[in-house]
């Protein structure tokens, strides 16, 4: 009788502590691809981010997608920042943000939704930016 409670805690317990685990919220670059263009937004061509891709900013992430805006002209659009931890993503979004408030050059929109950061070229209207915001804060 003690091996069967015993043997119910344990699956019990398992069964919980991954319950807690936010897994299932997580979001891929593929999901937040898909729903940029559900919603009908400018997506171009998309890639893999590689070392070079994140240009003077710490590499917080091994995930990131690359996509293009075609409607912002050749080489423009944004990038999908995954994170395993939300420290990382609250540190790179502040990163980012702080750059765009030194120097208007560097502006850039960021939007965090669950473990996903979303940075876009500062170009894109704030209209449209807001549109992309939408889309990702549906999933």
């Amino acid at each position: 009788m003690n091996r069967i409670i015993l043997l119910f805690t344990v699956i019990f317990s398992i069964g919980m502590l991954s319950a807690c685990g936010n897994s299932s919220e997580d979001l891929s670059s593929e999901e937040v691809i898909n729903a940029f263009k559900d919603a009908g937004l400018d997506i171009g061509e998309t890639s893999e981010m590689t070392k070079d891709d994140y240009g003077i900013a710490p590499m917080k992430t091994e995930s990131g997608t690359r996509f293009l805006i075609p409607s912002l002209g050749e080489e423009n659009g944004g990038r999908i920042l995954i994170y395993d931890n939300e420290e990382d993503l609250d540190e790179m979004k502040e990163y980012y943000d702080s750059m765009g408030e030194e120097s208007a050059m560097l502006f850039s929109w960021t939007i965090k939704h669950k473990n996903v950061l979303v940075q876009i070229n500062g170009d894109l209207p704030e209209d449209k930016y807001n549109e992309y915001k939408a889309a990702l804060e549906e999933l």
